[in-house]
């Protein structure tokens, strides 16, 4: 599998003093994160919302990517369009992909207020954008003639949400992807607040059939479903039922107990191990992450390397945030004890099924048993999570392999000392230990 990273954090532009210079930053760093072996940038929203200062989910000209001057100036907070079709050349350049913020739900900015004969209400749903493309109003959004329910899915911050069953709603949302993916290259789309539409818009606008350097193109797709397990799974079920695509959803179950693991004294491992994240049922259909933009207050605190490192050595799609890469200093490269050294873990070893070995309340120990195919060779990893405080801990446990050593890859804690390497008896069975407050990663060592 693949790693992402999300390439942006709130009010980025404005805390790097980078303000409408985004894209030519993003791009300055497109070679070292190519080296570091990231798949994927998941990128801000690229088009001009109700201020030149806004970080884009509150859209008000589709077509505006920093080339008309409106709504406070010339360029988005990130740039123009001349930028960032520079920076997708880089980064494809750099066999980087690059994911497009899709805010298809809700506008902002309006022009005019105007009434909507249905209810009466007045709302700022008059829309005459510079570039001449999508001018909607009142039928436009709900409630609209085209939807007898006041809104579908759940409202937004009091913006007017749009009424995809408006054919001139449809049609606008079917060019703008189409204007994605085909005309400015982007390889697929991150779905903004999708509780707040129906699921059937996604699907039709993955099956559209995108050509791309000549020949049908399918986008990759995730979605922010911001809920929990059970609501996700069907929603998962729901999208993908109507269509052949593959469509993934964030794993917020996860990164909540992700953090609990991170910030909570004495959280008991074996949580990890009760299949309530989307990763544990269907690893396919989950993006995993440690924090985003979106979390404000919330975001992890402590001992972060901690659920960076579950999230790289497991199944799913992991996506890294800048800020904990760049500005943390969680990246560390040319160091085992950092993001980057777990990527090639994920790349080289996190092959195969995961498999449980120990659980209780203050140690987690997995196999990853290994996939091999004639690209692939990922001979599988042992990986230990230490809960405890103030020593390494570790225990014997039966892996598949009899007879094999194992060295140590990656590793980070309150104490970052070399382990050792370890060799399993002939039934498979050793004692893999992992720092305080720390893990580790030991792979097999073939000879």
């Amino acid at each position: 599998m693949s790693v992402m990273m999300q390439a942006f954090y709130w009010d980025s532009p404005q805390k790097e003093k980078q303000e409408h210079n985004w894209w030519n930053f993003v791009a300055e760093h497109v070679e070292a994160l190519s080296k570091s072996r990231f798949n994927a940038l998941w990128l801000p929203p690229i088009s001009k919302a109700s201020s030149d200062q806004s970080m884009g989910y509150d859209p008000y000209d589709y077509w505006d990517l920093g080339d008309y001057d409106q709504k406070g100036g010339l360029k988005t907070l990130f740039g123009n369009r001349a930028e960032l079709e520079a920076l997708i050349k880089k980064a494809h350049e750099h066999h980087i992909g690059l994911y497009a913020d899709m805010v298809i739900n809700h506008n902002s900015g309006a022009d005019e207020e105007e009434e909507n004969p249905l209810d009466g209400q007045k709302r700022w749903t008059k829309f005459n954008p510079k570039s001449g493309k999508f001018p909607r109003d009142w039928n436009s959004f709900h409630p609209s003639r085209y939807e007898h329910m006041m809104i579908e899915g759940e409202n937004y911050a009091g913006f007017p949400h749009l009424c995809h069953r408006n054919p001139h709603v449809y049609k606008a949302m079917y060019e703008y992807a189409r204007f994605i993916i085909e005309e400015l290259g982007f390889d697929g789309f991150r779905f903004d607040f999708v509780k707040g539409f129906g699921a059937w818009m996604i699907s039709l606008l993955s099956k559209y059939r995108y050509v791309k350097d000549g020949a049908d193109y399918q986008p990759y797709i995730v979605a922010e479903m911001w809920s929990g397990h059970d609501e996700i799974n069907d929603w998962i079920d729901h999208v993908n039922g109507m269509t052949d695509n593959q469509i993934a959803a964030f794993d917020f179950p996860l990164r909540y107990k992700l953090k609990d693991v991170c910030d909570s004294l004495n959280y008991d491992l074996r949580n990890l191990t009760d299949g309530g994240a989307v990763v544990m049922r269907r690893p396919l259909h989950a993006v995993t992450f440690v924090d985003n933009h979106d979390m404000g207050d919330n975001v992890i605190v402590n001992d972060k390397m901690m659920a960076y490192s579950f999230i790289l050595v497991h199944e799913g799609y992991p996506c890294i945030f800048w800020y904990d890469y760049y500005n943390n200093g969680l990246g560390r490269g040319g160091t085992p004890n950092g993001i980057d050294a777990l990527i090639a873990v994920h790349h080289d070893f996190a092959g195969g099924d995961s498999q449980i070995l120990h659980a209780d309340p203050d140690l987690y120990i997995m196999q990853r048993v290994g996939y091999k195919s004639d690209t692939v060779d990922q001979p599988g990893l042992i990986y230990v999570l230490n809960n405890l405080g103030d020593k390494w801990s570790g225990t014997s446990v039966k892996t598949q392999w009899p007879n094999q050593k194992f060295r140590p890859v990656a590793w980070d804690g309150h104490d970052t000392a070399h382990p050792d390497e370890r060799t399993t008896d002939g039934e498979g069975n050793a004692e893999f230990p992992a720092p305080p407050r720390g893990f580790a990663v030991y792979v097999p060592v073939f000879e």
